[in-house]
């Protein structure tokens, strides 16, 4: 069946009206250019020659033409509703567009006071460039007005919702370039229409910028009918109007009553719904824009055609300093956008055109909702010490690590509900990771049908389950930088699925801590657990803690990586977390039932201090170990807390002391990490020249590269994930990569050599226990019960009355069976 296609009818601009816009365009089209070829003779007060023209030309121009349009369309809708409007440029290499475009509106200047609205101002506009010492080619986070890195494309759509949510008042104009339609995030991101609210979220306005190429193949929705286009857009809640041509009156007057019209039904849902409440998801505008690929550049270069094709991506002229003919064409080019008719003398936008932008925080590139730390509004916390877990003694009880922090979130989304400004953002896990409670502040959120016996769910949910991990990023991304607060809770080997977009958050953060005016903003906060050791049910799949060595590879003042031991240690980094600001901190705790160690005053001094000796669990009050062991991550803490244990208990006057690391850049040095410890608090920690048997979350390597430089560095034995895993018991996961207590017992015992004599015999024992694991685990399906029972205890007797080290009962039980 065809669609019925909505081609947007033109609108009855006044001829002055058009002729200014259209005049509008192409200054911004003639900046735009000369961004990329021009550092003097800027605006051609002179004939062009070649020392006007850079010695590298890099940047891209085959989708600028469409976005100066758009921006100029915006920019009308703005000034005739007094619409606050972010304006997201999905089209990375659109870069020179949103430059020009906030230096026209006088933004640029204000921000960068030595980009004068000026002829020598447009000189080092055009200098700086993709140029040593400049700007990036892309739209990057030194554009004003931007909260959207071009670098990786398929975020457009994601970025655009989580700005519009909570934020009532603004429209979002997400322009999508073809080739990002064609990623997979941005083909999920079309379905954050099923959660928006019109009640209390603002409006996203996609607009689909047909071009036809990409680098140098044809785009996909470029290439596809109409009505099949259509069809396609109304499956996913839009209904779609068309504008095509080459025409610029022609072009600009269709956009113009396609935008008015979308605008009008966007103002007809929200009004409805503000006035008589929620009745259901609506359909939503959009818009489908087809413009010529380096529309208004050179048509054809050497007999070939440019304008139109892919050959337009990037510099359609190419060698311009050598070759005499390619010089004259873009001296007429850059001639044909008039630009001594649209700046004067002292190369300022004349005023008849100056005056089509709008005014003050109107301007989208002064927009506060692109900065967002000017409307952040601090976190109303409530105390984390009430809701403690009650830990008598270390070790003594068992819990499930992320259930207070449930309690504790709970109470936020209680506490800020007047602001409406914290969100969960979750693939469908939160009650998987225990974090349930917050279903007693809120729901999860859906505009879409609810049926009686779904869980917790309503339109004006805040937790935002999505099977789509980019979609959580995404719209966490764009819900912090436009000035709101959030965490993502996720299964730890998934998180691997945003390790890139992880990446161009972390890049858009080092970028922004260098730029004065762009305010602070709430840190990306990351929560993994369902972690590697405790993913029974699931098996290798889900095993991978690999998101930890992407986080450690970014910059040392953006990045934070947390391992809690346990349900305090996880209160006291999460409370942190939320307060800080402009970090991506990563929590990794699981949410299986495991010994507490630390009561509240304990885990928030320990956790103050990143790294600590655990005096309980150490026997070297004399300060002379013969052996460290350190941990880091639950799992890691159980099992070198119960090697200290067998060590101890076998060999009496072994000297051991666990170190137990919480904040895991404390093992940097604090040249590379602002957290790093000093060598002399490194050294009284981990001593000078003791062996140190390290059991770590994630692969061994990380530790070695953390500890790099260190004294002896080649002390350090770390054991952790190695890539063996199944579903299969808690302990015999452990066993599988080489981190149970008794593996690392047999290490530490490798390492002191006074202990020669004892040491193979004691090893041999605890191989005997790991064997009678193997044969028990595969038996009876379940764990040694000295391994199941086991708790700390000063007195060094196994469990039940077992013997030691290696339990008669349970060998006997196991071949009785």
């Amino acid at each position: 069946m065809s669609a019925t296609i909505s081609h947007a009818a033109p609108l009855s601009l006044a001829p002055d009206e058009l002729d200014k816009m259209i005049r509008y365009w192409e200054a911004a089209n003639y900046l735009s250019v000369g961004q990329i070829y021009l550092m003097d003779n800027a605006l051609l007060r002179e004939p062009l020659r070649r020392e006007h023209i850079k010695p590298r030309l890099l940047g891209h121009f085959g989708t600028v033409p469409g976005l100066n349009m758009i921006y100029a369309q915006l920019n009308r809708l703005i000034k005739k509703h007094q619409q606050s409007v972010l304006y997201i440029a999905g089209p990375g290499h659109g870069g020179p567009a949103l430059v020009a475009n906030v230096f026209m509106e006088g933004t640029y200047s204000e921000v960068y006071p030595r980009i004068s609205t000026d002829n020598d101002g447009i000189k080092q506009l055009f200098r700086q460039f993709s140029t040593p010492g400049g700007i990036p080619s892309h739209v990057s986070p030194e554009c004003p007005g931007s909260i959207h890195e071009g670098g990786e494309l398929g975020y457009a759509l994601v970025h655009a919702f989580g700005a519009a949510f909570d934020h009532p008042d603004l429209l979002v104009a997400c322009v999508i370039g073809d080739g990002e339609a064609e990623t997979g995030p941005l083909e999920g991101g079309w379905k954050g229409n099923k959660f928006l609210n019109p009640v209390t979220d603002g409006a996203v306005l996609p607009i689909l910028h047909l071009n036809g190429y990409k680098i140098s193949g044809p785009c996909v929705y470029a290439r596809i009918p109409d009505d099949e286009l259509v069809n396609l857009m109304r499956g996913h809640g839009y209904e779609p109007m068309l504008v095509e041509g080459d025409d610029p009156e022609v072009v600009f007057a269709a956009f113009a009553a396609a935008l008015e019209k979308s605008y009008a039904e966007i103002r007809r849902i929200q009004h409805e719904a503000r006035t008589n409440g929620f009745s259901g998801r609506p359909t939503w505008p959009m818009i489908v824009l087809r413009t010529p690929k380096g529309w208004t550049g050179p048509k054809e270069v050497d007999g070939i055609q440019v304008e139109g094709t892919y050959r337009s991506h990037q510099v359609p002229l190419a060698g311009v300093r050598d070759n005499d003919d390619h010089r004259r064409m873009l001296e007429e080019w850059l001639r044909s956008y008039g630009s001594d008719r649209h700046f004067d003398d002292q190369g300022r936008l004349v005023p008849e055109l100056a005056a089509l932008a709008p005014e003050g925080d109107l301007r989208m590139g002064a927009t506060p909702y692109a900065n967002g730390g000017r409307l952040l509004t601090t976190l109303d916390l409530p105390s984390y010490s009430d809701y403690a877990l009650d830990v008598p003694a270390p070790g003594s009880v068992t819990a499930e690590a992320p259930r207070k922090l449930g309690e504790y979130l709970r109470d936020v989304f209680k506490r800020n509900q007047k602001h409406r400004n914290f969100r969960l953002f979750c693939p469908d896990e939160t009650n998987s990771n225990r974090l349930g409670s917050v279903f007693e502040a809120t729901n999860r959120c859906s505009v879409a049908d609810i049926h009686p016996d779904d869980d917790h769910v309503a339109s004006d949910g805040r937790v935002m389950e999505v099977l789509s991990e980019h979609c959580c990023q995404g719209w966490l991304e764009g819900y912090l930088l436009s000035g709101r607060h959030g965490l993502f809770p996720t299964y730890e080997a998934f998180a691997m699925v945003i390790d890139s977009m992880l990446n161009q958050h972390a890049k858009w953060l080092k970028v922004t801590r260098h730029l004065h005016w762009r305010r602070p903003i709430a840190s990306l906060n990351y929560l993994l657990t369902s972690h590697a050791w405790r993913n029974d049910h699931n098996g290798y799949s889900h095993q991978g803690p690999g998101f930890i060595d992407v986080v450690l590879t970014k910059k040392g003042t953006v990045t934070r990586v947390y391992f809690p031991p346990d349900g305090n240690c996880l209160m006291s980094v999460a409370d942190h977390c939320l307060r800080s600001r402009n970090y991506i901190n990563l929590i990794v705790c699981g949410k299986q039932r495991q010994l507490q160690w630390l009561d509240i005053d304990q885990a928030r001094e320990h956790c103050s201090k990143g790294a600590g000796v655990w005096d309980f669990a150490s026997n070297d009050q004399d300060g002379q170990p013969d052996v460290v062991l350190a941990c880091a991550g639950d799992v890691p803490t159980i099992e070198a807390v119960a090697a200290s244990w067998l060590l101890q208990r076998d060999i009496p006057d072994l000297k051991v002391r666990l170190v137990n690391v919480v904040d895991l850049m404390t093992l940097y040095h604090p040249d590379q990490h602002p957290h790093g410890f000093d060598d002399l608090a490194f050294n009284e920690l981990f001593t000078k020249d003791k062996p140190v048997i390290f059991a770590f979350h994630g692969y061994p390597r990380v530790v070695h590269d953390l500890v790099h430089g260190r004294s002896n560095e080649g002390r350090f034995h770390a054991r952790g994930y190695i890539e063996e895993g199944t579903t299969t018991t808690p302990f015999d996961m452990v066993v599988l990569n080489n981190m149970s207590r008794y593996q690392l017992a047999i290490k530490a015992l490798q390492h002191v050599p006074r202990l020669r004599s004892v040491a193979a015999d004691i090893a041999g024992k605890y191989e005997e226990v790991l064997a009678d694991h193997e044969r028990y685990s595969r038996s009876r399906l379940e764990d040694l019960p000295e391994v199941n029972h086991w708790q700390w205890t000063s007195d060094f007797r196994d469990p039940e009355g077992l013997p030691s080290p290696a339990s008669a009962v349970s060998r006997q039980a196991f071949t009785d069976a």
